[in-house]
């Protein structure tokens, strides 16, 4: 049995940072994920994929997100169960919850902080026949490392945000890229369409739309897609297809712990603690929907924060917590490792 302070499901840059805002209250956390290493989506689907609005970076890659986030909650010390899935959840006569994992690892605490994203997830695949036996020979539904595709002949197909991002990144990387959509229109921000199609009028990239692919030919791995437009159809050479048609998200097991629900998402109390219907249980990040929600990483941030200032609190029932400031106090690890605070004199106006 592993017992904590503060029990996280989910370890993605939301889970991963509630525990630096635990670590501040001295309280200790444990995490759980169904992936082998933490950093969720951010390390599973887009590890070289920029982000634009974690404040202070102009641009930092995902995958160096969950780097700088790992070094921040070291002095905490984290402990994690990492490739199991949060089955089920109990809660005894003492106020304690206890969750076990597809595995049988037990885990108890008497607080518990659901930080998993979007819960379990899977690619939405287009309707192609021959799409299974490619998969992982020529198929791929995320991008991971984009160097794979140096000097390929890489196919994107979709027309959402991230069928543009990609497609504008791997232009400077693949051998030939083209660009497939159904609809002459995209559902992507405007100023990724405008530069999807300024790389096709200056021949960086193929686009073909209205089209879809409907067939896969290889022998061993992927060589050749079979496309449907409009008025004929067209064979063309690829090394790689990449089906960008966005994920289905599941909250899984979660979804029946008697948690109220709407939406696939987990409702909290925004106006307090972003609590939910079950005392001492608190859901943070993309999991979480409450009204004017919205889905980014900085807001799960902010919910966390709040949710540690009530969970400590249950925790350590009539015991009041006084913030102070981590540039007035620094920060002391468990391990007794400080960093302080630096001293800034006035200065005379």
């Amino acid at each position: 049995m592993i017992q904590t302070d503060v029990l996280i499901i989910g370890a993605g840059p939301v889970g991963l940072f509630t525990v630096f805002e635990a670590g501040l209250l001295n309280l200790r956390c444990h995490l759980i994920d169904s992936l082998p290493y933490p950093g969720g989506q951010c390390a599973e689907i887009y590890p070289k994929k920029p982000i634009f609005d974690i404040p202070a970076y102009p641009e930092i890659l995902a995958g160096d997100l969950v780097e700088n986030l790992l070094e921040q909650i070291e002095p905490f010390q984290p402990s994690y169960t990492l490739g199991e899935r949060a089955q089920t959840l109990k809660k005894d006569e003492e106020g304690f919850f206890t969750i076990t994992t597809h595995e049988g690892t037990k885990h108890r605490s008497r607080v518990v902080i659901i930080a998993g994203g979007l819960g379990s997830f899977e690619p939405r695949k287009p309707p192609i026949p021959e799409l299974p036996q490619f998969e992982d020979r020529g198929v791929d539904y995320f991008v991971r490392d984009p160097e794979k595709y140096r000097g390929k002949k890489v196919v994107i197909s979709g027309g959402g945000d991230s069928a543009l991002d990609w497609t504008i990144h791997l232009a400077d990387i693949a051998r030939e890229l083209t660009l497939i959509h159904r609809r002459n229109e995209f559902r992507g921000a405007l100023d990724s369409v405008s530069k999807v199609r300024d790389l096709a009028e200056i021949g960086r990239i193929q686009l073909i739309t209205p089209a879809e692919v409907i067939g896969l030919n290889g022998a061993t791995s992927l060589n050749e897609l079979k496309i449907k437009t409009e008025t004929s159809g067209l064979k063309l050479e690829a090394d790689y297809f990449i089906p960008l048609f966005g994920l289905l998200p599941k909250l899984g097991p979660i979804g029946d712990w008697g948690l109220e629900i709407e939406k696939n998402a987990i409702k909290v109390n925004n106006a307090l603690d972003y609590s939910t219907n079950i005392q001492g249980i608190y859901a943070v990040g993309d999991v979480n929907t409450y009204p004017g929600k919205l889905k980014l990483i900085l807001s799960g941030f902010h919910e966390a924060t709040l949710a540690l200032q009530s969970a400590y609190e249950v925790i350590n029932p009539g015991k009041k917590h006084v913030m102070k400031y981590t540039t007035v106090n620094g920060i002391t690890g468990f391990d007794g490792s400080k960093k302080e605070a630096k001293k800034v004199e006035p200065v005379a106006i």
